[in-house]
């Protein structure tokens, strides 16, 4: 069990405005565009999570929905819990994490990010929970 391969745990919020436009920020590091989130800390909830994730890099307050999705990348280990989220409070700007901060049509999203990422907005606008696979950049499963 000692050389079990270990798997981190991440959290992402999918901010859907009334009107349909989602929140999606240009990462500092990669430059690629995704849905804004990052590792879960031992002491937080899953929705705790993804409230500070989503106010750390975007400067919005939200108010968590509902799971939309559980995706794996099988390249790096990586479990992220996908939330369907509203905002609640604040005004979207560039953060240290995210240089761009910019509200996207679902049209826009397919056309900016890899599929992998692309996916989870698209997922959370349906009602049921997806489970999905991907190497990082395509989906191989679900």
């Amino acid at each position: 069990m000692g050389n079990t391969p270990k798997h981190s745990v991440s959290v992402a919020g999918i901010v859907v405005r009334d009107d349909g436009l989602v929140l999606v920020i240009r990462r500092d590091d990669n430059d690629h565009w995704e849905a804004p989130g990052g590792v879960l800390e031992l002491h937080e909830s899953f929705e705790d999570g993804v409230r500070r994730e989503v106010l750390e890099e975007t400067g919005l307050d939200v108010t968590v929905e509902r799971l939309s999705g559980v995706y794996k990348n099988l390249t790096h280990g990586i479990v992220a819990l996908v939330y369907r989220c509203r905002p609640a409070e604040g005004i979207t700007h560039p953060t240290a994490e995210a240089r761009e901060v910019r509200w996207m049509t679902r049209g826009e999203v397919q056309s900016a990010m890899s599929p992998a990422f692309a996916v989870r907005v698209l997922d959370a606008f349906d009602e049921s929970v997806h489970s999905r696979a991907h190497d990082g950049v395509s989906v191989v499963s679900g």
